[in-house]
């Protein structure tokens, strides 16, 4: 099935499918279209982007074949109604281009409503018109003059500075010092409240809101927005993110109030119970102004300054690493409304402005996404219960309730169970847990605010079950566990008929959600930081399973600020806690800043990123100069956990020094490829050169003629030179046998780990082995998804053997994903016309398997690839957007006719010519054997 033939273009011209042909004059009449999807940068009725960084895009859907944009016309203005107050006026534009159109027209203020819509003709002359669209433009920093304000200064704090505080191995005395010392307002919870009078009719009003570490705000009384845990975690000495909201509709003619309450969040990462280190940038703090306009022209602005009150919030204790408790009694009703009594609170303290660069947040926010119910109960004793939800996740429980004022509850979450049933937190951080006290005023309803944690099983103390309970003791009446994750939507979709892929698809799903918050985590509990060799490993899966257009440039605005002076890029970001060592300065983590802004240009067509970053590029590159010895780097992980008899950690079956200069060779090929994009002709021949010398010193130090291998001849060695083209052209074939017979003589297993991982799978995909690939993965046996499918997990784990590691909750060995959609499913990008304007249909069929489905959401629409098979037949469903065309290659070599959209066609001539080229339209292939 290897061999690949198909029907050629000018056969296909005759078919009634309406395939795609290259002269204009054979084109077939469109059918009606309509504009979809109207955004700016990438996102829909955005809020705080740069007024001079605007690019519009839109997507064409029909149900017609090759419909294509001719033109197009682009109208902005400062109202909906677009017959006054018109900014700009594109004019009828020639060109099929309908992403990343540059706004062209004159400057555009901040701080501003604009609105937009957009014209566009097909080649037949119709036209469709867009809906009103709506952008905000970000107010420039001088504009933002609100205070930030607290209940007590960085000075009087006590609070410790630094970021090497790594809890294992800070002294126990000292850990305990530092949380005796702070006083209690340092990192407690607090309320602010503030109230203003209005007495026009407001035409407008937009909120500018940034509590640190985390707030929760309301107007009157109705909580503004649905996001868990903003503002979006970042290095606070570097960027300050806000958040918009639109709050119009919540105001009202005469008395307003605000209130808001803040907890710790990264930003004050203090306190007792489990902590994995300490830092803080301050205690909790507010920035937040209101800007109205009123309809008769007027503006008027709200800020926090010395007039706002504060007063201790019911939430008594609360970090990101320990938990979070709440006291009921102390809950003030009305505090958040006007009219409320604020007689017994307390003035505010002004702080000093925390050293970042307020930034507006436009990376989506997080926010919970689904509910699960209770689905095993067991009972340990009269008041402590051990609750299973059925699915491992991030977030915190929920409960409803009734108890006796002054009664207490605990609840403690995790991953794991002990021998004897209850929760076990060894491998995850402990002590971790939630208190709540009782009010006792019927039945009450909770959930915590500012603490989360990674877990499948809720234990509660302290009370019965529903009807177990007694008056002398608290009763829960209902538990749910709340899964909270970054709300950017899925784009993709993978089924087959393997179940092993398919439960490991879930896995591997599960576990990116779990730790897809405000950076890509390791893992929702014991350590919540954002290791980097995650964000490009696993890049292309990230990329086909979710919308990443406003994520990755936070990803890359946090490794800018977490790049030294020196041009390292640590192996985390935010770089909350300096480890030190190689495991804060590893090759394979710190490539992240030049893999990602290509990966977000081969996947969206935008190269603002690499325009943006290249200067983060090329000081790393130049870094990793600076360490190498005659063009070898030695530093670093290495293959981190690479599978063995051995413990996980370092690399252990290759050479840490090939792993390392490997990804130096790789960055400065990528490099010197960014410097060509932008012109940039001295640094194109600076690093041309270097990566010709990178790759010379590699074969000498590394390369073993007489064995046709590299370094150990371990799978890792040999697949990552083979991968990044490091390999000599005239020595890739023996340099890929070994590499097979080393997967052969291992039993068809892998010996990789998180690093080489994809490399291993990639190779195999791109050099026809994809029948190898299905045979390493297809099993139950350990390294292997089957091995923790056959356990019964419901989220990918931190090691192969789910018994020997810690977390179960990790989602670094998912690199899998990308061949699923790639090479399972056949879609694969077109490295000359990126961001899928032109793609490749190229599914793979590989072992027993019967049927594939997979589909991706591109910036032009939705992307199907499916296939099925039986012994006499072969079945293909293709979709292709509107406004694109795509290559199939069929993965056939026997057959005896072919049918495009139920006509039959057994005429045709069969050449060596192994691929054809479709327009827009939905397409059924059949194949007869």
């Amino acid at each position: 099935m290897q061999t690949r033939i198909a029907c050629i273009l000018v056969f296909l011209c005759f078919f009634s499918c309406k395939p795609y042909v290259e002269e204009e004059k054979n084109a077939p009449v469109e059918t009606d279209f309509s504009l979809e999807n109207p955004e700016v940068n990438m996102m829909a009725d955005p809020l705080g982007i740069d007024p001079e960084d605007i690019r519009f895009g839109w997507q064409l859907q029909s149900s017609g074949f090759n419909v294509k944009q001719k033109a197009y016309r682009i109208l902005v203005s400062e109202n909906d109604n677009f017959n006054q107050d018109l900014i700009w006026d594109s004019g009828k534009v020639q060109t099929d281009k309908s992403q990343h159109l540059e706004y062209e027209g004159p400057g555009l203020a901040h701080g501003k409503d604009y609105y937009w819509k957009v014209e566009v003709w097909n080649s037949s002359g119709a036209s469709s018109q867009s809906k009103t669209a709506h952008f905000f433009t970000a107010p420039e920093v001088g504009d933002l003059e609100a205070k930030w304000i607290g209940a007590i200064s960085r000075e009087e704090s006590n609070l410790p500075e630094g970021r090497k505080m790594h809890t294992p191995t800070f002294k126990k005395a000292k850990r305990d010092s530092i949380v005796a010392a702070v006083d209690t307002l340092a990192y407690r919870s607090i309320m602010l409240r503030n109230e203003f009078e209005t007495e026009k009719q407001i035409k407008s009003a937009k909120v500018y809101v940034s509590g640190l570490g985390h707030y929760k705000l309301s107007i009157n009384g109705e909580n503004i927005g649905n996001s868990e845990f903003a503002p979006l975690w970042t290095d606070y000495d570097k960027t300050l993110y806000y958040n918009i909201y639109d709050v119009t509709s919540e105001l009202q003619n005469g008395e307003n109030a605000i209130g808001v309450i803040l907890g710790n969040g990264m930003y004050n990462v203090i306190g007792g119970r489990y902590s994995k280190f300490f830092v803080s940038f301050g205690p909790p703090t507010l920035f937040l102004q209101l800007r109205l306009t009123y309809e008769d022209g007027s503006n008027e602005t709200i800020t926090s300054d010395e007039s706002w009150k504060y007063s201790k919030s019911p939430i008594t204790f609360n970090t990101l690493f320990g938990g979070e408790d709440y006291d009921a009694r102390m809950e003030q009703p009305g505090w958040d409304k006007p009219g409320f009594n604020e007689s017994s609170w307390k003035e505010v303290v002004i702080q000093d402005p925390p050293k970042g660069q307020l930034r507006p947040q436009t990376a989506p926010d997080i926010k919970v996404s689904r509910n699960y119910e209770v689905q095993e109960v067991n009972k340990i004793d009269d008041t402590t219960y051990v609750f299973n939800m059925g699915q491992n996740l991030s977030g915190f429980p929920k409960i409803k309730a009734r108890g006796q004022r002054g009664d207490k509850i605990r609840i403690w979450v995790g991953e794991k169970l002990q021998e004897d049933g209850t929760i076990a937190q060894g491998g995850s951080g402990k002590p971790y847990y939630y208190e709540y006290t009782f009010k006792g005023d019927g039945i009450e309803e909770w959930r915590p605010y500012f603490s989360y944690y990674g877990f499948q099983y809720v234990q509660i103390e302290g009370a019965g079950y529903k009807e177990e309970g007694s008056e002398t003791r608290p009763v829960i009446l209902d538990l749910k566990s709340l899964f909270i994750h970054n709300s950017a939507g899925e784009a993709g979709t993978f089924e087959s008929s393997n179940e092993i892929f398919n439960q490991a698809h879930q896995l591997i799903n599960s576990a990116i959600k779990s730790n897809f918050h405000g950076v890509f985590t390791d893992c929702p509990h014991r350590e919540k930081l954002g290791w980097l060799e995650e964000t490009h490993l696993n890049g292309p899966g990230l990329l086909y399973n979710y919308h990443l257009e406003g994520f990755i440039p936070k990803v890359m605005q946090d490794i800018a600020d977490a790049q030294r002076e020196n041009g390292m890029i640590p192996n985390i970001a935010p770089e909350y806690i300096v480890f030190g060592g190689d495991f804060t300065d590893s090759p394979e983590w710190g490539l992240a800043g030049v893999v990602l802004p290509w990966m977000y240009y081969e996947y969206y067509g935008d190269a603002s990123l690499i325009e943006k970053y290249y200067p983060v590029m090329n000081r790393y590159v130049d870094y990793l100069s600076s360490t190498a010895d005659d063009h070898i780097v030695s530093h670093g992980l290495g293959d981190w956990y690479d599978y063995g008899e051995h413990a996980a950690g370092y690399s252990k079956n290759s050479p840490i020094a090939l792993s390392a200069t490997s990804h130096y060779f790789y960055g400065s090929k990528l490099l010197a490829k960014a410097a060509r994009m932008l012109n940039k002709t001295g640094d194109v021949q600076k690093y041309e050169r270097l990566t010709e010398n990178i790759r010379d010193a590699f074969n000498t130090k590394f390369y073993h003629p007489e064995k046709g291998q590299y370094g150990t001849g371990s799978q890792f060695s040999n697949a990552v030179p083979i991968f990044m083209g490091i390999v000599r052209p005239e020595e890739k074939e023996i340099v890929m046998k070994s590499l097979l017979d080393t997967i052969k003589k291992n039993g068809f297993r892998l010996t990789t780990g998180d690093v080489g991982n994809r490399y291993l799978y990639q190779t195999l995909a791109q050099n026809d082995q994809n029948e190898v690939m299905f045979k390493m993965q297809n099993h139950y046996d350990t390294p292997g998804y089957g091995f923790q499918i056959k356990f019964g997990l419901t989220t990918l784990t931190e090691q192969w053997d789910p018994r020997n590691g810690n977390s179960l909750n990790h989602f670094m060995m998912g690199q899998i994903e990308e061949w699923f959609y790639k090479s399972l499913g056949g879609i694969v990008t077109d490295e000359a016309d990126p961001g899928f304007k032109h793609f490749f249909l190229q599914p793979e069929m590989v072992g027993d398997m019967d049927f594939v489905k997979a589909s991706y959401e591109s910036l032009y629409g939705k992307i199907v690839s499916e296939w099925q098979r039986n012994e006499e037949e072969l079945s293909f469903y293709f979709e292709i957007p509107a406004n694109t065309s795509a290559t199939v290659k069929l993965p056939v070599s026997d057959f005896s006719e072919i049918r495009i959209n139920n006509e039959d066609f057994t005429d045709y001539n069969t050449t060596e010519n192994t691929s054809f080229k479709l327009g827009s339209g939905k397409y059924s292939v059949k194949v007869k054997l």
